[in-house]
């Protein structure tokens, strides 16, 4: 069993009468990429501050690379906020040495890896420029390198995807990725399931600040029913006499109404679903449609999270 680099044991987060956070508990393994995933004001950011103590829990027990407190090992921790900024007169360069130096870098070295990571994630031309003079994507992706540049054990990642165009958003992926391979392990929070979907090993689903799932992504999916959904104008109540299929419902179209010509066909795991269409064949029933889909994470906290999921803005 994988160590946990960090546990939350029954935290709470009150503010007055509120409850922010309600006893959210977790392991994280180390070396792993896990997602903190939920509407807006889901308590994904209030978490993250606590595990980092930048604000204490109201109850609860939080365990950080082994220690009580994040601030003894801060060192060891990159952090990038939800609320982000950089010295603007400053080169880019030089800020990715000044943050790498906060953290205990030595100077020469901490230019070093500056100039490494810049040439490594596409920003070798800007390297001499000022802040000031970068794109909005192009200053995110600095203030990324700057928290990782010391090699931080534990990154945390405040919606680092946010004001990334798609060609940006694919290198800071490949640079998880590469932390991870390190055997750095990343945590880090989005309400976009795309991201979470391609990089996670596992997830906690938060919702009005409790945790409404936490595991791997192959666990999450299993949580809701496999299916296949059919288009027909024939009786297809014989497929209910194949071993394995839980149930036929009318299928919910885009627009929101419901079709008596298509169906969704609820499958048990073991089930191939070659057998829904042999048996069609079989039966000769004639089909417009034939579309087998796993489920995505969207889809899973779609049916976990219920109506708040209609705040979250998926892409």
């Amino acid at each position: 069993m994988q160590d946990s680099v960090l546990s939350l044991t029954n935290v709470d987060k009150n503010y007055g009468k509120f409850k922010a956070v309600d006893d959210v508990s977790i392991s994280i393994p180390k070396g792993s990429i896990y997602g903190f995933l939920g509407p807006n004001g889901a308590g994904k950011t209030t978490t993250l501050r606590m595990i980092l103590e930048i604000i204490k829990p109201s109850s609860g027990e939080i365990s950080v690379l082994g220690h009580s407190s994040a601030l003894d090992v801060r060192n060891r921790i990159g952090y990038l906020p939800e609320e982000k900024g950089l010295y603007k007169k400053m080169k880019v360069w030089a800020i990715i040495q000044y943050f790498a130096m906060l953290k205990g870098m030595e100077k020469q070295a901490a230019k070093d890896r500056a100039w490494e990571l810049l040439e490594k994630y596409g920003l070798k031309d800007f390297a001499e420029s000022k802040v000031e003079a970068l794109s909005k994507g192009m200053g995110q992706k600095v203030q990324v390198l700057s928290a990782v540049a010391h090699n931080p054990e534990l990154v945390i990642l405040d919606e680092p995807f946010s004001g990334l165009d798609p060609v940006n958003q694919t290198v800071l992926e490949d640079l998880i990725n590469d932390l991870s391979d390190n055997g750095q392990t990343v945590i880090f929070s989005t309400h976009v399931m795309q991201h979470a979907e391609r990089l996670c090993d596992h997830i906690l689903l938060i919702a009005k600040g409790r945790k409404i799932f936490d595991g791997t992504i192959g666990e999450a999916k299993a949580t809701i029913p496999r299916r296949v959904i059919l288009e027909t104008n024939d009786n297809i109540e014989t497929l209910k006499n194949i071993d394995g299929v839980n149930g036929i419902d009318p299928f919910e179209v885009e627009d929101g109404e419901l079709s008596a010509k298509q169906w969704q066909v609820q499958i048990a795991e073991q089930v191939n679903p070659q057998a829904i269409l042999k048996t069609c064949f079989e039966q000769n029933i004639s089909l417009n449609r034939f579309k087998f889909t796993e489920p995505t994470l969207h889809d899973v906290f779609v049916h976990l999270v219920g109506d708040d999921a209609k705040e979250a803005e998926f892409r």
